[in-house]
């Protein structure tokens, strides 16, 4: 198998788990969204290598949800990237999940010099957004975890400088 067909296959497999897991727990009717299967989730990044997302337990944690080809998404992540650069030190961390292929997220993440990582949740990752409120599984969609781990705000569109700054600044 060469690289690209395998880590097409590893995305595949990912998107499948992060759809089952959305559809488990959206069955389970509890109101409060599966964060602890969120955290505990594991996504690869541009270069294949699995990151788990309770990695970042502990901090204010912006999960963006996005695609290469989704303009308001472009619009908004500069934004990203001037706080992640200004609050990071101070507990702030951003995590991009991108439903693109790995080599396009890759692409796009170095043409936008993002300072955070990109993950690749392929389309399970829409998923797997609607448990927590995504219901037309629209782009972008962005949840902002508290040092708890709860989520403290979500957010399906995109998030104005002002908007995140407030609710961030809250959170530090």
């Amino acid at each position: 198998m060469t690289s690209g067909v395998a880590r097409g296959v590893i995305v595949a497999g990912v998107a499948l788990a992060a759809l089952a897991a959305g559809m488990y727990f959206g069955r389970l009717g509890s109101e409060d969204p599966p964060v602890a299967a969120l955290l505990g989730l594991s996504l690869p990044d541009t270069e294949g290598r699995d990151q788990r997302l309770d990695q970042w337990k502990g901090k204010v944690l912006v999960i963006n949800f996005w695609a290469t080809w989704c303009e308001p998404c472009r619009k908004e992540m500069p934004d990203f990237v001037k706080a992640q650069a200004e609050s990071g030190a101070k507990g702030l961390q951003f995590v991009g999940i991108g439903i693109d292929p790995p080599d396009k997220i890759r692409q796009f993440s170095a043409d936008l010099k993002l300072n955070y990582p990109s993950l690749v949740g392929g389309y399970g990752a829409l998923e797997l957004s609607k448990t927590f409120g995504n219901k037309v599984m629209a782009l972008p969609f962005t949840l902002i975890l508290g040092r708890d781990g709860k989520v403290a705000y979500a957010q399906m569109g995109p998030l104005k400088p002002g908007n995140l700054e407030a609710i961030v600044s809250k959170l530090l």
